[in-house]
């Protein structure tokens, strides 16, 4: 969140008396608190953390602007530098940028000129601090790959990956479609001894069964009409790393007793060659599917199954995650940010208490489209429930008998319509910390009406 003009002090250090005075009254003007000096030694002895901005002349007595440039640039939170001069040229902007001034300009000053390039200045400084404190943020939340949660069902399978990545048996990966399967395999990869190795990932179900074979095995010259040169195939593409078969319940039973051998013996043959090749690749099999219902109806080799399954990871669904929704939907917006220009600062009350207990039946990747959805549609600083997708708030809504009526056989025992307001006003405003505008907003009134509401109840208590 940007700072008001009138929290932000600016240092002006200017010989000149005239154009001192000028810069301190045109930059107060504007709102923001200014302090000036006539030399930079003076302004040396103030408390440098308190400043934001300093706006100096190069050319002062003592010190110069470029050496008070230097002495900032090594304080741990220096303040942005805007350098003036009457000498300006080419040669002495590009040396002041290039020891860390954040503008430049030359007198006679373009007042409305400075006042831009002070906004511009502060706003790309506020810019660097949120991108420095969401890395920081975001390092601290991150497990492998990148992966974001700090849930204990998360933090329980950071430690499963650590430990199965050691080993290089086949891994199994299991988990409901958009919980982020693949993120995992590429976190097992990347904490294994094949990390320095290639990562290929492919979707069994993206590929014809007829062409399956040769997208894995490989197949030599003249193997079938087309194949005019042999091709090496996934397995020996992934040759010193690690392979992803994601949806391997779709794969054909003739291809995975090919794969089996693979997986027993570290051989394979391309198609169309009376060559065994060896290879050297670890097999990440990844489902939504019950493969042990597959194999109970005859759709998948029950030896393939108990050898991936030596490893085996169930990767948890969203809605057992807690806040991790919270987090992850904090994450997305902060990547949005980075793409698209709008001043979108977050959640409001209502869309947190939404996003905490929708259950995504989509997972991450619902959470994903939804975020960005709300921040494409969002007209103002905060996202509101409103612009989530309709499902979401269908989902979500309040329902009126369990927590603003009571459960009651007795008509003569129910609340009057205005008590039921009361009631719902009173929720309303808990959910959003007592945010009148906010409450307005989701109650559908104007702030003046919830005001003559609360006004009327406060008459009759």
């Amino acid at each position: 969140m940007s700072l008001s003009k009138n929290s932000i002090k600016v240092a002006v250090v200017e010989d000149d008396p005239g154009l001192r005075e000028l810069l301190q009254e045109e930059l107060e003007s504007d709102g923001y608190r200014v302090s000036a000096f006539a030399a930079a030694d003076d302004f040396l002895q103030e408390t440098l953390s308190d400043y934001q901005l300093v706006v100096s002349d190069i050319r002062l007595p003592g010190l110069s602007g470029m050496e008070l440039l230097a002495q900032l640039r090594q304080q741990r939170l220096s303040p942005a530098v805007i350098l003036i001069t009457a000498f300006g040229t080419v040669n002495q902007a590009v040396e002041a940028l290039q020891q860390g001034a954040d503008d430049f300009l030359t007198k006679p000053l373009d007042l409305d000129h400075l006042l831009v390039s002070v906004e511009r200045v502060l706003d790309y400084r506020r810019l660097q601090r949120e991108v420095a404190h969401y890395r920081s943020n975001e390092q601290a939340q991150q497990g492998p790959a990148g992966m974001i949660g700090q849930s204990d069902s998360m933090q329980q399978l950071y430690q499963q990956i650590a430990q199965i990545a050691a080993a290089e048996g086949a891994v199994l990966v299991l988990g409901e479609s958009g919980t982020g399967k693949e993120l995992v395999a590429k976190a097992l990869h990347q904490q294994s001894k094949r990390a320095e190795g290639p990562f290929l990932a492919v979707n069994c179900a993206g590929i014809p069964a007829e062409l399956m074979e040769s997208e894995f095995f490989g197949h030599a010259a003249g193997a079938f009409t087309g194949a005019q040169k042999a091709r090496a195939g996934l397995l020996r593409e992934a040759h010193g790393g690690t392979l992803l078969l994601d949806e391997i319940g779709e794969m054909p039973l003739a291809l995975q007793a090919k794969l089996l051998r693979v997986l027993q013996e570290g051989t394979l043959r391309p198609v169309g060659s009376d060559q065994e090749e060896k290879v050297d690749v670890r097999i990440i099999a990844a489902t939504h599917q019950d493969l042990e219902q597959r194999v109970r109806d005859n759709d998948f080799r029950e030896d393939l199954f108990y050898r991936l399954e030596t490893f085996s990871l169930q990767v948890p669904p969203l809605r057992q995650r807690g806040d991790d929704r919270l987090l992850l939907a904090e994450h997305f917006l902060r990547q949005l940010r980075t793409q698209q220009d709008k001043n979108v600062l977050g959640f409001d009350a209502a869309a947190k208490a939404l996003l905490a207990h929708y259950e995504f039946p989509g997972n991450v990747r619902e959470l994903q489209n939804a975020i960005e959805r709300a921040y494409t549609f969002a007209q103002g600083e905060w996202i509101t429930p409103q612009e989530f997708p309709t499902r979401m708030q269908a989902a979500a809504a309040i329902e009126p008998s369990a927590e603003i009526l009571p459960t009651t056989a007795d008509p003569e025992q129910l609340p009057s319509l205005h008590e039921v307001q009361q009631r719902y006003v009173s929720q309303v405003l808990a959910a959003t910390a007592g945010n009148k505008q906010r409450a307005a907003r989701i109650l559908g009134v104007t702030r003046r009406t919830l005001y003559r509401w609360l006004d009327e109840d406060d008459a009759a208590d």
